[in-house]
């Protein structure tokens, strides 16, 4: 087994303990992938490499693919599949690490925190500066009602929300149960005062979130973007900040940022950017090696 990207050790401890001989090479390049891989039959990574049709090629030993985490689109799971390869992953995981980050930042948002927080940093002190607003009484739009955002809404609730979800299948029962309601995306768009995002990056979501989509919402309204930065048009939403409240992203279409415009778009005053850590902590990175290690096993008994 090759693990190339970083890792806890309990991860590693528990994979030993399952009998596995373990070559841990964190940080490893894409050329030293592709010219290294052969020979292993389970390779392990995060988001860091694109694990595409020429790294599998290069490894006629490969069997089963390990992505430490819950995303899949650095990984052509198609090509994958077509070559007999097994894909695991660790989906649930993580969700209630991301649904908590994903409030706090609402919270950061509607009290203007992170402004409040750099300005006494600098020496001011800003206590009538920025007048916040309560999350009580405010309408939550939840788009993607899987983990995610099933956990967002229940905490949404309980604070005090009306909390509409939007999602491709019927979800009206289980959005009931969370205490929300289900309702069309436009409808969803135009009714809440913010709007956070939980889908899976396809075709169909990448850019879901663009210019048209922007106007439809509430002059002031709020979004929130704990899912892929592909989700969001970057260009629009820096050209719509004027009319929203503001934006809290803890994923961007480039990781760090090197365009221009997602340059622009960190360096906004109403916008908070986090450097993609809704899976980082302690507890979700736990979870995600107990979750994958039993998923590789299971996959390598199959073979």
């Amino acid at each position: 087994m090759l693990v190339v990207d970083r890792v806890p050790e309990s991860f590693l401890t528990r994979l030993s303990g399952l009998g596995f001989t373990i070559d841990y090479r964190p940080g490893v390049t894409r050329e030293e992938l592709l010219q290294g891989l052969n020979g292993y039959h389970v390779l392990v990574f995060r988001g860091r490499l694109r694990i595409d049709r020429a790294v599998m090629d290069s490894s006629p030993s490969l069997r089963v693919l390990a992505r430490y985490g819950v995303g899949l689109d650095n990984v052509d799971v198609e090509y994958a599949v077509s070559r007999g390869l097994a894909v695991v992953n660790a989906p649930g995981a993580s969700a209630a690490s991301v649904a908590e980050l994903t409030l706090g930042l609402l919270i950061a948002l509607h009290r203007s925190l992170y402004q409040h927080i750099d300005s006494v940093k600098r020496g001011v002190w800003s206590k009538s500066a920025f007048l916040g607003r309560e999350l009580r009484g405010k309408t939550l739009g939840v788009v993607g009602f899987g983990r995610v955002g099933r956990l967002v809404a229940r905490y949404a609730s309980c604070l005090g929300m009306r909390v509409l979800v939007h999602d491709v299948v019927d979800a009206s029962r289980e959005a009931r149960e969370a205490g929300a309601e289900q309702v069309g995306f436009w409808e969803l768009l135009e009714s809440s005062d913010a709007v956070t995002l939980h889908v899976p990056l396809t075709p169909q979501t990448r850019r879901m979130i663009s210019w048209r989509e922007l106007a439809a919402m509430k002059d002031g309204a709020f979004l929130v973007n704990t899912s892929r930065g592909e989700v969001v048009d970057a260009e629009a939403l820096l050209a719509s900040l004027d009319c929203l409240g503001g934006a809290a992203l803890d994923v961007l279409e480039e990781e760090p940022p090197r365009s221009e415009t997602l340059r622009r778009l960190v360096a906004h005053p109403k916008v908070i950017v986090t450097p993609h850590i809704g899976a980082e902590t302690v507890e979700a990175q736990e979870r995600i090696g107990e979750e994958l290690a039993h998923a590789i096993a299971e996959a390598v008994e199959r073979l």
